[in-house]
């Protein structure tokens, strides 16, 4: 804190002597009125300077500004950036000294004279023309301002050229939505060339007495719906860089200190393949299918007009409008019919649609068309998210960018059949991340006891551990969580602050966000339930504040994997294809899960949302995950090790008797009354079974009490004088 206000009191005198010189020298004549103006000791400086810099001597002023700037801001008294910013100044002195002479002088003699670049520019213009000439010196002293500017942008080349290009498109899409606006003229045809991503069919009323020959011909219009954000940015912070965080052991200190020191680059979108995500739209097909459906529902006698049809990556959904007087229940209880008339795999009818008074029935494209993660990362809806949490999922029926923020969610639930495609929806969210944050802003733990989806990513300076593959491990890691979510909060006790965004407001040391990713709750919960749905419901209930969020995949979407608790807790869900609909029931509460498509087709539910979205899945091959990974790899060293997830064990051993207050109150009573049992420590604590469970495991392990024999019970291992001893030492054994 001293530092900073020494420097800042040196940034401000800087700052007066700038001004000072910039006025002695600009605005001195030499006249007497001058002198009493400025004074003889600023008569002294812009004398000094004409004859050493001649004509460049104005630009002292400015270089002084610029260091009375970079020490104000970055509190630092020197940089690469003002080295750069010396170049600068040194090139432009030779420059006037060399270029900037009057006829038939030298530079040294124009210096002489206070001409040029004074004495010292025209010294270095002199040595320079000899040695170089005078186009020698010209190319010389370009490549030193390009050099000059490289080192103040402190920005490799690539990324300077990424940020133009990126800047060259965003303004390209601003200005082909301002030329082409929705016009009278756009009639009849849909070429293979307007295949855009946002398109919908409008289709003319039709005459419900005409409607079979009105059918046969509808005539189509094209019109190009608004852009519908999903979520609007919230105002956060606009830069986080991690600080020292607490935690049971310095493990997570050193992690946080290690990225914080490296220079991270972020990854540019070249490393992602290039997909080709031209929609090709069958009008003929469309014309066929609004007249079966509407000769469907008229064999039935329901009258129904097709308003609009909307063409998505996977589906198209013809909205249609019901005649006054029939119920929806008349519609819905014809899916199979439609599914027959129209010979399509499988159809969902959505009634109604949310915002609209139409029902929508989604039939399968026949081509499936890509959605590449990288054109979804380009998209003004995820670059105006300026948040570390954002990031993209897909696009949605009418081809709009799909993007959410875990900040809103705060927790994500994802489930499904084996290779309806989680693993590859989990990486997209991962890449996300990845390409929108440095290691300083976020970190991330990946638990993946499948061992084959997650461990690309071991090495990367996000990862707070090494990638988890054992589940007894796992469990570790999640009490881990669990303990630095609570040291969070005494922190933000301590500060006077209720969340990590005030936190990180008012504290120079930034604590990053921590995001935990789970592939597979199933085996997890197959080696400790009690354990690993307790921590989960512990992180998903208080996490958010303290800037920790959850995301769960699973492919058994049954009630003793996704329990109750851990739903109630999760509220923002994605379901891919199930097999049945009380599958579906159980992710979303629900049904419609059982009739999406498989690879990627999905139900997005955020929270708040009335009914969820259809989305179709970014696609990110392992190709573009590993040259991604490669590249971060490059220029940022991993800083979790293997060693870590033992020295958290050891440090979680050493601190869990201390979390939990009732420990050597249980102790107490199994010595007192000679009898060891769950219902036990329920009855006489009134505390919950998960917890009296977990203080008779944590007896176990520690040689308190014996295993369950075969009658079911357990034996007390210490006596009174033992128990007296522990207490004292604090240590066990």
């Amino acid at each position: 804190m001293v530092n900073n206000i020494k420097l800042e009191i040196i940034s401000i005198l800087l700052f007066v002597l700038a001004i000072f010189i910039y006025i002695s020298v600009a605005k001195f004549q030499g006249l007497p009125e001058d002198i009493e103006f400025i004074g003889l000791f600023g008569s002294y400086i812009m004398k000094s300077l004409v004859l050493a810099l001649g004509e460049a001597a104005i630009f002292v002023a400015f270089f002084i500004l610029l260091w009375s700037i970079h020490i104000g801001i970055l509190k630092e008294v020197w940089s690469l950036r003002m080295w750069g910013v010396s170049l600068l100044f040194l090139a432009i002195v030779i420059a006037i000294g060399i270029y900037n002479i009057p006829g038939g002088l030298t530079p040294i003699e124009a210096g002489q004279k206070g001409m040029g670049g004074g004495y010292i520019g025209g010294f270095l213009a002199y040595i320079w023309t000899k040695l170089l000439g005078r186009i020698g010196s010209l190319i010389v002293l370009c490549l030193s301002v390009i050099v000059g500017l490289l080192m103040i942008i402190n920005k490799p080349l690539r990324d300077i050229s990424d940020f133009f290009n990126k800047q060259l498109k965003i303004l390209g899409a601003k200005f082909s939505d301002w030329l082409f606006v929705e016009d009278e003229a756009l009639e009849a045809d849909i070429s293979k060339n307007e295949a855009s991503v946002r398109q919908a069919i409008l289709i003319n009323d039709l005459d419900a007495k005409d409607i079979h020959s009105a059918a046969a011909e509808p005539k189509l219009k094209l019109v190009v719906p608004p852009k519908i954000d999903v979520y609007e940015p919230s105002l956060l912070t606009d830069e986080f860089t991690s600080g020292e965080a607490i935690n049971t052991k310095e493990g997570l200190q050193q992690v946080l200190k290690d990225s914080k020191s490296s220079t991270y680059h972020k990854p540019p979108l070249d490393l992602l393949a290039d997909m080709d995500v031209e929609r090709n739209i069958d009008k003929k097909n469309i014309k066929d299918s609004i007249a079966v459906l509407e000769e469907t529902f008229s064999n039935f006698g329901i009258l129904v007009k097709v308003n609009q049809v909307s063409c998505g990556p996977t589906v198209t959904r013809y909205e249609l409008t019901p005649a006054k007087g029939v119920k929806v229940s008349r519609i819905l209880s014809l899916t199979d019919d439609l599914q027959l008339n129209l010979a399509a795999p499988g159809i969902r009818i959505e009634a109604p649609i949310p915002g609209k008074s139409a029902i929508g029935i989604e039939v399968p494209n026949v081509k499936v068309s890509n959605v590449g993660l990288k054109n979804l990362l380009q998209s003004p809806n995820f670059i105006k998210l300026k948040t570390p949490l954002a990031f993209v999922l897909g696009e949605d029926i009418t081809g709009n960018t799909v993007v959410a923020r875990l900040s809103d969610m705060p927790h994500l639930l994802i489930a499904g059949s084996t290779g309806s495609g989680k693993s590859v929806c989990l990486n997209s969210i991962i890449m996300s991340l990845i390409f929108n944050t440095s290691p300083e802003e976020l970190k991330l733990v990946l638990i993946d006891p499948k061992m084959v989806e997650l461990t690309v990513y071991n090495g990367i300076p996000h990862l707070l551990t090494p990638v988890v593959t054992n589940p007894k491990k796992a469990s570790i890691v999640l009490r881990w969580m669990v303990t630095e979510m609570e040291k969070r909060y005494r922190l933000f006790a301590q500060n006077g602050v209720r969340d990590i965004a005030r936190y990180n407001q008012i504290n120079d040391d930034k604590l990053p966000f921590i995001i935990i990713v789970i592939d597979e709750l199933a085996d997890l919960m197959m080696v400790s339930p009690v354990e690993v749905e307790d921590t989960i419901c512990r992180l998903a209930q208080m996490a958010r504040a303290a800037g920790m969020h959850l995301i769960v995949a699973t492919q058994r979407p049954s009630v003793d994997v996704v329990t109750g608790i851990i739903k109630a807790n999760i509220p923002s869900r994605i379901a891919f294809a199930v097999s049945s609909q009380a599958d579906s029931r159980t992710i979303l509460d629900i049904g419609g899960a059982e009739k999406l498509l498989g690879k990627g087709d999905m139900l997005f539910f955020p929270v708040g949302a009335i009914k969820p979205y259809r989305v179709q899945g970014a696609y990110v091959s392992d190709n573009d995950i590993e040259q991604t990974v490669e590249y971060i790899k490059q220029f940022a060293e991993a800083v979790a090790t293997t060693e870590q997830l033992e020295e958290i064990e050891a440090s979680l051993d050493n601190v869990e008797l201390e979390e939990d207050e009732l420990f050597w109150e249980a102790v107490n009573i199994f010595v007192e009354d000679q009898k060891a049992s769950v219902s036990l420590l329920q009855r006489r604590l009134r505390i919950g079974y998960a917890r009296a469970a977990r203080l008779v495991d944590i007896m176990e392990d520690k040689g308190i009490v014996s295993k369950l024999d075969n009658t079911r019970r357990r034996e007390i291992l210490i006596d009174s004088e033992q128990l007296e001893k522990l207490q004292t030492s604090r240590k066990l054994s």
